[in-house]
């Protein structure tokens, strides 16, 4: 295999155009901390954009981020929180989870991969963030859109429409985010001995409390000893985080313990144990010390993911746990990945989304990695590409075969 490493967004440029002149697939790889997501590439050629590296604007004033597509994201967070201000959708790191190391994501690939956290329901994800982006298409033609500033219209909002892209439709070199104010301090408010289905509710009414909750997740028994050095092992335990200032958080927390008094043994974590049990929850670190394992990533309607978990466990030994109010389920599987049994469920239940983020590769090529898109969306998607990347050029098969 030929690499490519560019250092400047004219030679990725060149790059591309050369894989276009010769018909030459190539894949994207910033870090690799996510190149085993997707169906194995197969190609002769990679175009590497590790050495595509720097910060280029950062005006703290103006809450405003702009970088090259291969900075390290653990490089931008460090400044940002210099300036105690930070990526408010909370980007994971996939490194740990498939065998890699931590801190190698870059921002390019945070994009691409449209990346959230625990966030995600009060703040949204990368693509609610990004004002603006430079990149090449797989027409070896270079484009930008959006700009430096919040409120920006440019028509067509390319950035965001690459968002969950995987580098199929582009390479991006540049892009620039919103960034935002860090909270000052958090707590965690934590339910002990709920069932997966009274969590569900737990979690439900705090959402919908005046509390401002930027956290919740439901950790059954078999996980709760594989977070924070097992300080939560023992009882099932429901978790709401609540951010901002210190008289503030006091008061939301106070309100959140008279509203779920009823339910079960509230605890709370301090600012410091709390920021560390949200990491682990966002990178998923319960499920990251056994690399063997299957492992989905599940997108469907809070209210409904317990019953399907429920019928999962019927069939097939599985682990689990939920984040984004339970609107996220991470589901490692024992044996078999049960791809087809996994979305025969989810469509029973109301439908969702199912990423195989996590398998040998020979499994991954021989199931359709990310969730089967319905006819008419499946039609939209190839159109797309056929206007951004004609001749498969980027990442070929990564998404779908």
């Amino acid at each position: 295999m030929t690499t490519f490493t560019p250092t400047s967004a004219a030679e990725v440029l060149d790059t591309v155009a050369w894989a276009v002149s010769e018909e030459a697939p190539l894949e994207i790889i910033g870090h690799g901390s996510k190149r085993g997501i997707g169906r194995p590439a197969q190609t002769e050629h990679a175009i590497d954009l590790s050495q595509l590296t720097g910060i280029t604007l950062y005006e703290p004033e103006e809450l405003v981020l702009s970088a090259r597509a291969g900075t390290p994201l653990a490089e931008i967070e460090a400044l940002l929180a210099e300036h105690r201000q930070e990526l408010a959708f909370e980007p994971m790191d996939y490194g740990p989870l498939l065998g890699g190391e931590a801190g190698r994501g870059t921002i390019g690939g945070t994009l691409m991969a449209n990346l959230s956290g625990p966030r995600r329901i009060k703040a949204g994800a990368a693509r609610d963030h990004v004002l603006g982006i430079h990149a090449v298409s797989g027409r070896g033609e270079a484009f930008k859109s959006g700009g430096r500033v919040v409120k920006n219209v440019t028509g067509y909002d390319l950035s965001k429409g690459l968002a969950g892209s995987w580098g199929t439709l582009a390479v991006a070199t540049d892009a620039t985010f919103k960034v935002l104010p860090a909270a000052e301090t958090e707590t965690t408010v934590a339910v002990r001995g709920l069932t997966e289905e009274q969590a569900a509710f737990a979690m439900a009414a705090a959402m919908g409390s005046s509390a401002e909750v930027s956290g919740a997740a439901h950790l059954p028994e078999s996980v709760t000893g594989k977070v924070i050095s097992g300080a939560l092992k023992g009882l099932a335990t429901t978790l709401l985080r609540v951010e901002g200032f210190g008289p503030s958080v006091d008061y939301r927390v106070e309100s959140l313990k008279n509203l779920l008094s009823a339910q079960g043994a509230i605890d709370t974590l301090p600012c410091e144990t709390s920021r560390l049990l949200w990491r682990e929850i966002r990178d998923c670190r319960p499920f990251s010390t056994v690399q063997g394992k299957p492992l989905w990533r599940v997108s469907m309607t809070p209210s409904h993911g317990h019953a399907m978990v429920m019928a999962l466990r019927m069939r097939m030994a599985a682990d689990v746990f939920y984040d984004w109010q339970g609107g996220l389920i991470w589901i490692q599987m024992e044996g078999d990945p049960g791809a087809e049994l996994l979305r025969s469920l989810l469509a029973a239940h109301g439908g969702g989304h199912a990423t195989l983020v996590r398998a040998a590769p020979s499994v991954r090529a021989a199931l359709p990695v990310f969730q089967p898109q319905p006819a008419a969306l499946a039609a939209l998607s190839a159109r797309l590409k056929e206007q951004f990347d004609p001749q498969g050029i980027l990442n070929p098969g990564r998404m779908a075969g």
